[in-house]
């Protein structure tokens, strides 16, 4: 079993703030690194999620979603030895290694741009999506994420239905603070423009009960 470095304060164990973090991140990728069944099964059921949700938003594409998931995970275990617990949460560091994937079958597709604040070169089906279930808020909501630019799909992912932090986020898209808030405010700017004044105020309902789809 896994034991995170404890501190003993009036007899009783407390995980001692990021060091604590630290400790049990470390512990854990060593007992990835070892094939411990308990470890292996607990990094898988804290990071799949994240994984999948962020693979399935960034790539529109459920089965490519569970692709990605799986080798997101053996390309884990191949560099888990890599990984450096002060640096990143490990959740951090599985969800860049999933992105970096997401962004590899997007070049293949020749749909990933340098920038974002032009249309994808490839929409996958998003406007269909939109006119099919056009009485649907939810999917109306969904399929204006889906046509937005790569990276703020992915910043969406993370923050809204993730719920991850900015500094969090912005460490698995490595760019800088201030770059994914840029990301965030033209997301949010699009899908306003996207969706009818009625729709306006469904992102936070969607982020709330999405349930990991796109």
């Amino acid at each position: 079993m896994i034991r995170p470095v404890l501190r003993l304060v009036g007899g009783s164990p407390r995980i001692d703030g990021e060091d604590g973090r630290i400790a049990a991140d470390r512990a854990l990728a060593h007992g990835v690194g070892r094939g411990d069944r308990d470890a292996v099964a607990a990094l898988t059921a804290r990071c799949l999620p994240l994984v999948t949700g962020l693979a399935a938003r960034t790539l529109r594409d459920r089965i490519e979603a569970e692709d990605v998931a799986q080798d997101t995970f053996v390309k884990v275990w191949r560099k888990i030895g890599q990984y450096q617990p002060e640096r990143a949460k490990l959740e951090t560091w599985v969800a860049r290694i999933a992105l970096n994937l997401c962004y590899d079958r997007l070049r293949k597709r020749g749909e990933l741009l340098m920038g974002d604040d032009t249309p994808e070169l490839a929409e996958s089906g998003a406007g269909a999506e939109a006119s099919l279930s056009a009485g649907d808020d939810a999917r109306r909501v969904r399929a204006a994420v889906a046509a937005l630019p790569v990276r703020q799909r992915a910043a969406l992912e993370l923050c809204h239905f993730q719920d991850m932090g900015n500094i969090e986020a912005a460490a698995v898209l490595e760019i800088s603070v201030d770059a994914l808030e840029s990301l965030l405010a033209r997301g949010r700017r699009a899908l306003k423009a996207a969706l009818s004044d009625e729709h306006g105020d469904l992102l936070a309902g969607l982020a709330a009960g999405h349930g990991g789809e796109t």
